[in-house]
């Protein structure tokens, strides 16, 4: 099916094609709700190259993982999604972008237990790295519609059930990869630091000397190595709406995000 043919089961939503990477991606998603943006692409083109298997945690229209098969084409992307039309969503999305032999979608909600999720198909100590951008609105009131909800709030606890299922998902030195906001930052630093090392946190900053509003947070399973705090990610200079050369780059798919040397 082309990504421009909008599937059945979304016919009765708005939704609209989106371009990514500079039209490299044609992404279908639902207008309304939870809306797949600068936060996925900088998660998916934050994977290291040689990633020979990846698993999207909370994959929503799957474009995390499809901007990350951009840059390795070569690897194995499981979507992991709890609507299981949002997943169907991004089996469209892979078919329609030609990733379709290379995506499998599991339908699992990865805070159930492990019985469950094996049962779902997300099996454990496979993966060489896993990548969640998970829901970031906190306690806040609730959206009314159930599906927006769930991709849009999530506490402590649920910040820490996510981090366990990544963990365990990996292999013995795979890698995990969160995006989130900074007032996650405190949770998401003792679920990683509880169960993996070499935590890196890169701070992301609208401009220079602005605060940073979001985090990209990695931890190696298996590592003993100490925290390290990055130079922040400045994505735009001091006036103007442009994206800093580098940044650009990252946006148009033209490189894959410098995880470790990014400030």
């Amino acid at each position: 099916m082309s990504v421009n043919q909008t599937p059945g089961f979304v016919k009765h939503q708005d939704t609209t094609i989106d371009a990514f990477l500079g039209g490299k991606l044609s992404i279908c998603q639902p207008k309304g709700g939870f809306r797949a943006g600068l936060d996925s692409v900088l998660l998916g083109a934050s994977v290291p190259p040689g990633t020979g298997k990846l698993l999207d945690m909370g994959a929503g229209a799957g474009v995390a993982g499809l901007v990350a098969l951009a840059h390795g084409p070569d690897m194995r992307v499981h979507l992991a999604e709890i609507d299981a039309d949002m997943a169907a969503l991004a089996r469209t999305n892979a078919d329609g972008n030609g990733f379709g032999g290379h995506v499998d979608t599991l339908v699992v909600d990865v805070t159930a237990p492990g019985a469950a999720r094996t049962a779902a198909g997300l099996e454990t100590d496979i993966y060489d790295v896993i990548i969640a951008n998970p829901p970031y609105f906190g306690n806040g009131t609730l959206a009314p519609d159930g599906a927006r909800a769930r991709a849009r709030h999530m506490n402590g606890a649920a910040i820490e059930a996510w981090v366990k299922t990544a963990v365990s998902s990996g292999h013995a030195h795979a890698e995990v990869i969160f995006i989130h906001t900074v007032s996650a930052l405190p949770h998401l630093l003792a679920a990683f630091t509880a169960r993996m090392g070499a935590v890196t946190v890169l701070p992301i900053a609208a401009r220079p000397e602005t605060p940073a509003s979001r985090v990209l947070i990695s931890g190696r399973k298996g590592s003993r190595a100490p925290l390290t705090l990055l130079p922040p990610l400045v994505l735009h200079g001091a006036t103007g709406n442009a994206f800093l050369p580098h940044v650009d780059a990252v946006f148009r798919g033209n490189t894959a995000l410098d995880w470790r040397n990014a400030g």
